[in-house]
């Protein structure tokens, strides 16, 4: 299955559960800025467990947290990547709370998402396409989160608003018809 993954490209993500008429909704939509590195940004979503290099994991982390009133959620948000950011906040925080927190996520991830991915060569277009796609999906009128999707507990209302776990290109330039033709070639 890694070989049918081009190394670059975007990814669209279902979870189940969310539905769209018959189908599984969309409920992410991303890609890659590196050379060839898609199929290690979907392993920094789907298997590492480092909420620090994913934001998409750093939210369904704070969806979990926020579900329970965890009052470890402010210490969520502290990141430990760099290392002035390790000196300052890794003592603060409970390392085997978060492992045990990211083995959740992981959990859920894994077992309620699935993705789908198409092949873009160029970062630029990949950007484009991303843009507007999540752009689309989060203005239409008929792509609503269900009232017990995980993501309904996030405290960004864009999240909760869009039903798309993101925050950005949510209000750009939608798909134009001709657009959404080329896509569908693009994807075929």
């Amino acid at each position: 299955m890694k070989d049918e993954i081009p190394s670059d490209g975007i990814y669209v993500i279902f979870e189940n559960g969310e539905r769209f008429f018959t189908f599984d909704r969309i409920v992410r939509v991303g890609t890659h800025t590196g050379k060839k590195q898609l199929r290690f940004r979907l392993k920094q979503h789907f298997v590492n467990r480092n909420k620090n290099r994913s934001i998409f994991r750093k939210n369904i982390g704070r969806c979990l947290l926020n579900k329970v009133n965890s009052p470890y959620l402010e210490l969520w948000e502290l990141d430990i990547t760099s290392r002035a950011d390790r000196e300052r906040n890794l003592r603060l925080l409970d390392a085997a709370f978060e492992t045990e927190l990211e083995g959740k996520i992981s959990d859920y991830i894994q077992t309620n998402l699935s993705f789908s991915v198409f092949r873009v060569d160029s970062k630029e277009e990949r950007l484009f396409w991303e843009s507007r796609i999540v752009s689309t999906l989060a203005q239409s009128d008929e792509l609503s989160p269900s009232a017990k999707w995980l993501g309904s507990y996030s405290m960004k209302a864009k999240i909760r608003t869009s039903g798309l776990w993101q925050v950005n290109e949510l209000y750009n330039q939608p798909l134009s018809e001709e657009e959404f033709a080329v896509l569908c070639r693009l994807m075929s």
